[in-house]
């Protein structure tokens, strides 16, 4: 593949509005994944060649461990691997990795009750090399920190209901949000310097499209309450469970009234500045659902910040989700404008348009009947 062309193929798949593809990591670790009947064991064992310690994890979770690998040291899959031989172990680093993946189960398992506790991440923070000095500067800290807010009570807050009730009433309250039925949006993607139109389909309660038009070809995201799948001009991918349940959320076109309903489990804590803008964390947990850690206005009550994070074998991977330019639409307020940011990239989507209850054609929820190589 031509470099051009692959600039093309990562922002392609960069533009997901769900973030959930895994860009460089998918690209290679896919040349060596075999093909497998429905009826195959879904091991990474199976479905993968030469995977010596995570044999027995689900296959659809190898990926997104090899790309939570991949952000905590801050490098790209042929740091490892052979690029288009993934399977050989030509490279020490690889050797290296086995080891080290080897060592963190066996302290996980033996001094944390086997809970992910100690991670890629806990000594590389996103160098190749542990790093084994303390950090001075605040600066540095902050992301160390942030990944434990929630962990203490703070008694002075408001609680949870009380922020997630102004939140509603902020973007109109029930009433003005039950009316919407379907709502289109169209506007552009903006990523690594290059800008693309897009458009999204939301049909109430959780349907959700996206289209993009790179110049490699269209590329759509799509979640239809049910299955989700991704298709660009290489073919189809459908989502694992844990993609189809971040899908679910970012699909929730009624998100605000619904939240309180999906998640059981909340945390309160001071949230960190954004954009000037004081704001609420509030950390939520729900069965099969990924974790959240919302950041609230504390003047305005809008949501300014969403991060979800997909478990992996390893640790988790965090998805951050910035919202603004908030206007209001049929009584109803919603974001213009929000920027997507995963530990290799980030992209932002500014709408220029929005209708809301105009019909939406039924088939962009269809599930394609084309796959891979088909």
């Amino acid at each position: 593949m031509q470099k051009n062309a692959w600039r093309e193929w990562l922002f392609a798949m960069a533009l997901s509005s769900i973030g959930l593809l895994f860009l460089g990591q998918f690209r290679l670790l896919a040349l060596t994944q075999e093909k497998s009947s429905p009826e195959a064991p879904k091991t990474a064992e199976k479905q993968f060649k030469n995977v010596q310690v995570l044999k027995d994890i689900p296959a659809d979770q190898l990926i997104p461990t090899m790309q939570f690998i991949a952000a905590s040291l801050g490098v790209e899959c042929d740091f490892c691997h052979v690029e288009h031989e993934m399977q050989k172990d030509d490279k020490k680093p690889k050797l290296t990795a086995r080891k080290m993946i080897s060592m963190e189960l066996v302290i996980n398992k033996g001094h944390f009750n086997n809970e992910i506790e100690v991670t890629c991440y806990t000594c590389h923070r996103g160098s190749p090399h542990p790093v084994g000095t303390p950090i001075l500067t605040a600066e540095a800290l902050k992301p160390a920190q942030a990944m434990e807010e929630g962990s203490e009570a703070h008694p002075n807050l408001p609680t949870a209901d009380q922020i997630l009730d102004k939140y509603l009433a902020a973007v109109g309250g029930p009433t003005a949000l039950m009316k919407i039925k379907t709502r289109i949006e169209k506007g552009n993607l903006e990523a690594g310097g290059m800008q693309f139109p897009i458009e999204v389909y939301s049909e109430a309660p959780d349907k959700r499209v996206s289209i993009s038009h790179p110049q490699g070809g269209e590329s759509v995201t799509a979640y239809n309450g049910q299955v989700g799948w991704l298709t660009m001009r290489n073919g189809l991918h459908m989502m694992t469970a844990a993609e189809r349940e971040a899908a679910r959320i970012d699909a929730e076109l009624y998100f605000p009234a619904r939240v309180k309903d999906l998640y059981k489990d909340y945390r309160v804590a001071p949230g960190e500045e954004l954009d000037g803008h004081t704001t609420y964390m509030v950390s939520a947990k729900g069965q099969n659902l990924p974790a959240l850690r919302m950041y609230f206005d504390q003047q305005s009550g809008l949501l300014l910040r969403l991060m979800r994070f997909a478990e992996t074998p390893l640790g988790r991977n965090p998805t951050q989700i910035d919202y603004g330019d908030y206007r209001v639409i049929d009584d109803v307020k919603i974001p213009y404008r929000w920027t997507l940011t995963r530990p290799n990239g980030s992209f932002t989507i500014k709408v220029d348009q929005v209708q809301q209850n105009v019909p939406v054609d039924e088939k962009l929820f269809a599930l394609p009947s084309h796959g891979p190589g088909q």
